[in-house]
């Protein structure tokens, strides 16, 4: 696997999943990554721009990319094995473009969820996501499965809160109790939950929209939400929560 850019090479470093680091360029930034990589161990080296461009495809690279380690394969069961309480979890169904799942990713990493769960079917290369998310990718459990609704199912078998979020949803997002062990399930880009998916969730939320456009990109949306989790949880209470 390809990592590329100079977050996420530092990141991998860090995380100690790099093998081989391949450097097109000489910038501060840069030579501060061949200093850890030798630190480290790991072999830095010399390429030509030309020859890290066909190595990433032509992606925007910043001279810098690492072969790093595959991310140890985490499946949903073991991910629920480890749940902390209470648990906070990103379920993912149908977010494609690798920008958006990287930026969830990095709201996902600075909220300290316990994971994030995708479907395989379509699933963002690893390297655009890594550099996306500007090396969250290294912290943050991501789990595929196959089958969302069904996990839906598993997820609240276990006892956690399914909280779908979409326009037009049944409540405001601020008024739901986040201090639950709760999921916080995302649609596509596009065409937002599947009908299935939807009704499968306990409850279905939505963002209030103040201006003229209709919804909020998904990584946005996943940032705002998983924040207010965060409020509540360090003594914030829902909006319209009544006292015991």
């Amino acid at each position: 696997m390809v990592v590329y850019g100079i977050n996420p090479v530092l990141e991998a470093l860090r995380a100690e999943r790099a093998r081989t680091v391949r450097l097109a360029a000489v910038s501060r930034k840069t030579a501060e990554i061949r200093r850890f990589a030798q630190m480290s161990g790991i072999p830095v080296i010399r390429v030509s721009p030309a020859a890290l461009d066909r190595m990433v495809g032509g992606a925007a690279h910043q001279g810098v990319a690492a072969d790093v380690a595959p991310p140890e394969a985490v499946t949903l069961e073991t991910l629920m094995e480890g749940l902390r309480a209470p648990a906070l979890l990103l379920v993912l169904d149908g977010v494609e473009d690798p920008r958006n799942l990287g930026a969830i990713l990095r709201s996902a990493e600075a909220a300290a969820v316990d994971g994030v769960i995708r479907q395989t079917r379509r699933a963002a290369p690893a390297g655009t996501v890594a550099k996306s998310s500007a090396g969250a990718m290294s912290y943050v459990q991501l789990v595929s499965v196959v089958n969302i609704a069904r996990t839906l199912t598993a997820l609240q078998a276990a006892g956690v809160w399914t909280v779908g979020l979409e326009a037009g949803g049944d409540d405001l997002y601020r008024g739901i109790d986040l201090t639950l062990p709760t999921a916080l399930v995302l649609g596509n880009e596009g065409r937002g939950l599947r009908r299935l998916v939807r009704e499968r969730c306990d409850r279905v939320a939505s963002i209030p929209m103040l201006g003229r456009v209709n919804s909020l990109n998904v990584a946005v949306a996943a940032g705002v939400a998983l924040f207010e989790a965060v409020r509540q949880r360090r003594g914030g209470r829902a909006c319209g929560a009544r006292e015991a």
